[in-house]
Formats: C-alpha cells, structure tokens, sequence
C-alpha cells in the first residue's frame, strides 16, 4: 500500500487518461508507478518521454544491456518493484529466464564478455553517492574496451533514471 492516496483513472488530467487508456485496455490495470507519476502532469510527461527515449526507443544499447542496467540498479537501490517490472520486460524483450537470473546474482555472474561487465561496473559506480569520485581513466578506460561516447553516456543516463524511479518507488511505498 502506497504512502499516499495514488489517483485512479478518473482523477488523472484527460492528457494522462489518453496514455492510460491503451494501458487499462490491453492489461486492465495500472501500476502504482504510473499512478504516482499522474498525481502531477508535468512529472508524468517528464519521466515518460525519458521511458520513451532510454528504454523504449532503439538507441545505441541493445534492449539487453538497458535492462540488465535496469535490474542491477533497481536491485542495488532495494527497489523491489522495479525488479519484479523489469524481469517481466526483460522476458517480454526476449531475455531468457537464465540471463535474468544471472543478472540478479550480479554482474560476474552474468555469462557475457568483460566488455560488457566493465560497462555494468561503471553503472553500479554511478548510481552511488560517491559518484563524483568517478575518474576520466574509468571512462577512458571504457573507450579502450571499444564503448563510445555516446553509449557511455546513455547507459549514465538509464542508471541516473533508475536512481530516480527506484527513488519515488521506494520513498512512496510502491509495491509493498
């Protein structure tokens, strides 16, 4: 039970009910996050177009790794919620259940390259509070492992996301 009054459907702005819709049609319900979310328009809109544009779009990250940040973030925040949505996404984006798994144990358990793992690292470094100890050699280092810039940064900014959504999540009690 959330810590404050979430809204159903008929108390969202009519722009919020319009994206809502689809949703209640196609799974007849809404989770607690899009209901937190629609308490204020300009936060819904804000945080959907950063769903649609990190995790939603085709980007220089493959669905794969966008959702194995998402998982070890949301797992590293406490963020139970979240896990359980993104291992339901992760299966939805074709993720196997033993990837998922692998991911949930941590990153050295994961069975893929020490590029990728490297990656991962980083993120679980910028999601914590000493991030701004992070280094130009940790990035660089990234770049020699064949990671551009533009990845680099995109996979920051699904971690930042995640710090953020994992932060209302569990702030307002979602999920429990």
């Amino acid at each position: 039970m959330a810590h404050i009054k979430l809204p159903e459907f008929e108390e969202m702005a009519p722009a919020i009910q319009d994206k809502a819709r689809p949703i209640l049609e196609k799974t007849g319900q809404l989770g607690e996050i899009f209901k937190l979310l629609a308490i204020d328009e300009k936060i819904y809109f804000a945080t959907d177009g950063m769903i649609q544009k990190y995790l939603l779009d085709e980007t220089t990250l493959s669905y794969d790794i966008k959702e194995a940040i998402a998982l070890l973030i949301s797992k590293e925040n406490g963020c139970k919620m979240c896990v359980d949505v993104h291992k339901s996404i992760a299966k939805m984006l074709g993720l196997s259940e033993e990837r998922i798994e692998q991911i949930l144990e941590g990153i050295e358990a994961i069975d893929t390259d020490d590029k990728e793992k490297a990656l991962l690292h980083f993120c679980i470094k910028a999601s914590q509070k000493e991030n701004y100890k992070i280094e130009k050699k940790e990035i660089d280092a990234l770049k020699e492992m064949g990671w551009s810039d533009v990845q680099i940064i995109e996979a920051v900014a699904i971690t930042g996301y995640f710090n953020y959504i994992n932060t209302l999540s569990n702030v307002f009690g979602l999920g429990q």
